[in-house]
């Protein structure tokens, strides 16, 4: 299928936000984004990880409407020891990499995080960082969490660009947030 071009009579398309991801938690967390930022973003989950190629990543953009301005983001943990190298294969692609897991990017809304931490001690903190975050269940973002992160996204961004990329503990989530709140300026 050929990819087909978004144009419109004298508007300007905002470019669409193709956001790959491996869990049910992240694709909760981008239809929040989705809701708050009001951007054409489309989530595509692919929860088998090592199916991840550049191929797959065309053909299933290609079922969109496009713009020449398009991202494409992977949002996946860093958990599996070859992942940052087949996700490094696609081009043109917004590493949104966590390491070494998506909690590491909620923790970080609450608290600082500098020394590496297990996927389950990450899970721990957070529950214990906030009356909020006590009863966590991966896959649910309940809305009072929701006000939460959106109300530290900014400490959350600040406290992640310090860290290491790739290494634990990291996440590159904020890039994502970085490019919305660009989008959303103009």
């Amino acid at each position: 299928m050929a990819h087909r071009e978004r144009t419109t009579r004298g508007w300007v398309m905002r470019p669409n936000y193709f956001v790959f991801c491996e869990g049910d938690t992240e694709v909760k967390y981008v239809e929040m984004l989705r809701s708050q930022f009001r951007c054409p973003i489309h989530i595509i989950p692919k929860k088998t990880l090592l199916n991840i190629t550049p191929a797959l990543v065309e053909r299933c953009k290609a079922t969109y409407m496009q713009t020449g301005k398009d991202k494409t983001f992977l949002m996946y943990d860093l958990d599996v020891p070859t992942m940052l190298k087949r996700l490094k294969k696609v081009p043109n692609a917004t590493l949104l990499c966590t390491n070494p897991c998506f909690e590491i990017w909620l923790l970080l809304h609450e608290k600082d995080q500098k020394a590496p931490i297990s996927s389950e001690m990450v899970v721990k903190e957070l529950m214990k960082s906030s009356e909020v975050w006590k009863g966590y269940t991966k896959s649910v973002l309940t809305r009072n969490q929701q006000i939460a992160l959106e109300k530290n996204l900014d400490t959350a961004v600040g406290r992640a660009k310090l860290l290491t990329e790739f290494q634990n503990p990291s996440t590159g989530i904020y890039k994502l947030i970085e490019m919305l709140k660009e989008t959303i300026r103009k």
